[in-house]
């Protein structure tokens, strides 16, 4: 239709010629004239119906391929597969032929699917405090500089319409846990249903209808902030249609233009006060008002959040002969005693405890990275070695968890090293730090170096002055006047030699 509004302008208005209209648009001349005698209606040009040699074949065809849409991708039999199926029946058409059957097929098979989902649907009202949706989604930040995939969780309620978000690197349980205790801490507390879909993180498998055997960590969430947690069916969004639909808003609303922030904590700092922002600025659409007034009548309906869930995730693991725990592809330092040993990790989020034996050994910072390339980064924590390097002093040389010693502790080692029993004396100064505070340590170790008399000694003197709060310089001593002498003796070194001579002499002196 375009085409022909061209032409017409160009014949009736432009007055050119049809000569000149066929040379700019390489039509023919018969058929502008055609177009310029169709008027403002465009002319059908109808395609003969020619018999071909598929059409005996097109419905045994059309059966194949609706066979193999119902198989996985992986299973799916090619359209050349299909052609030398055909030949074997006796098709002796091409190939080409065969390819664009399939493909008419497919796009015709894709529009009527893609009518009946459309379908009809019913809307939904919720009271206050009746409901909540989650979902996941992933979008990018730049953190520290570097353009970052973050996998986001996103929590509104069903009735003011109130949404909270927050950036996480991984989508796991920890992840999943830490996501409700921040969106129940600022919504204000907990409705009495939770909207999911069928996530790995809460549906270990999806059974007929609406029976889902749910992970037993995510039971024990809905089971202490006691809301029921309710799944859609599969590929039926619409059943938390708002979540679904604020996760697309949230990309023009948080994501465009891609924010910027030193750390993850930064980002999820700014995100929540952007979302609580954003309530005083939309309308909540049914109820008078912005989301904001609508949350803030909501909220009298939400029970208590109470303490936050201990969500983390247990992993059993073995400790290394070189005191070290494997997890996520990098290696963790333990306390030397726990060597060779079973232990269990409690992971969350931004952190793991190291427990054994009912207690807590030790904690690390959770290194997460999304690259799988290379061996993966190692962690040390040199206190953890102190046991192992009492029985061998030697280690302290080339020993890679004392590499990172503190500046105090590395000018020493450089000194006692240099001196027969430096190792052992070394060793005996860090070890001070299981017993006392290490930053008292390291005043007195500081001290000794000023005063140019780095020795255990002398450090185990300075640790006592500091320990019952005595001054560690010696402050100068001013002598009374009585005790001031009035004339000074002077030294007379000559008195020596006096007796020496006098012993070559053989005079007797008293002794």
């Amino acid at each position: 239709m375009a085409l022909l509004s061209v032409i017409r302008r160009w014949h009736h208005r432009d007055q050119l010629s049809i000569r000149e209209i066929a040379r700019r648009t390489g039509l023919s001349r018969n058929t502008i004239r055609k177009y310029l005698r169709a008027g403002t209606a465009e002319p059908q040009f109808k395609v003969p119906e020619r018999p071909s040699r598929l059409d005996p074949f097109a419905e045994r065809l059309a059966l194949w391929l609706r066979r193999e849409m119902a198989r996985s991708r992986k299973q799916k039999r090619a359209v050349k597969q299909l052609h030398a199926d055909l030949v074997s029946l006796g098709y002796d058409g091409s190939y080409n032929r065969v390819a664009a059957f399939a493909r008419d097929w497919r796009e015709d098979y894709r529009r009527q699917q893609h009518m009946s989902d459309r379908g009809t649907f019913v809307p939904l009202s919720f009271a206050p405090g009746e409901a909540f949706q989650f979902d996941w989604s992933e979008d990018w930040a730049i953190i520290g500089g570097v353009r970052t995939k973050l996998q986001v969780a996103h929590v509104k309620l069903s009735y003011s319409r109130a949404f909270i978000v927050r950036a996480y690197l991984l989508q796991t349980h920890e992840m999943l846990f830490d996501a409700h205790n921040h969106a129940f801490r600022v919504l204000g507390g907990v409705p009495r249903r939770g909207i999911y879909d069928n996530m790995r993180t809460a549906v270990d498998k999806v059974g007929r209808g609406k029976e889902r055997s749910v992970n037993t960590r995510f039971l024990a969430m809905v089971s202490h902030y006691l809301f029921e947690a309710q799944f859609c069916n599969p590929a039926a969004g619409w059943e938390k249609g708002q979540i679904e639909k604020y996760v697309q808003d949230a990309r023009h609303r948080l994501w465009q233009p891609v924010p910027q922030a030193e750390s993850l904590d930064g980002l999820n700092l700014w995100l929540e006060e952007r979302c609580i922002a954003l309530w005083k600025d939309i309308p909540h659409g049914i109820e008078p008002g912005s989301v904001a007034d609508a949350w803030a009548d909501e909220t009298a309906s939400l029970m208590p959040a109470g303490r936050p869930f201990d969500g983390f995730v247990e992993h059993g693991k073995r400790v290394s002969p070189t005191c070290l725990v494997h997890f996520e592809r990098n290696r963790y330092s333990v306390p030397a005693s726990f060597a060779n040993r079973p232990v269990s990790l409690r992971v969350y989020p931004d952190r793991f405890l190291v427990v054994a034996e009912g207690q807590v050994v030790c904690e690390h910072k959770r290194i997460i990275e999304r690259s799988h390339d290379g061996p993966g980064r190692t962690v040390y924590d040199w206190r953890h070695y102190l046991a192992v390097v009492q029985r061998k002093p030697g280690a302290l040389r080339n020993g890679a968890p004392f590499l990172d010693l503190p500046q105090a502790f590395q000018r020493l080692q450089r000194h006692l090293l240099r001196h027969p029993g430096g190792y052992r004396e070394m060793v005996e100064i860090l070890s001070l730090v299981l017993h006392h505070d290490e930053q008292t340590v390291l005043r007195a170790v500081t001290a000794a170096l000023e005063a140019g008399v780095p020795t255990k000694v002398h450090i185990l003197n300075l640790m006592h002055r500091l320990l019952d709060s005595k001054p560690v310089a010696t402050p100068p001593v001013t002598a009374p006047k009585a005790l001031r002498l009035v004339s000074e003796p002077l030294a007379n070194v000559e008195r020596y030699d006096a007796l020496r001579v006098d012993g070559h002499r053989e005079n007797r002196h008293a002794s």
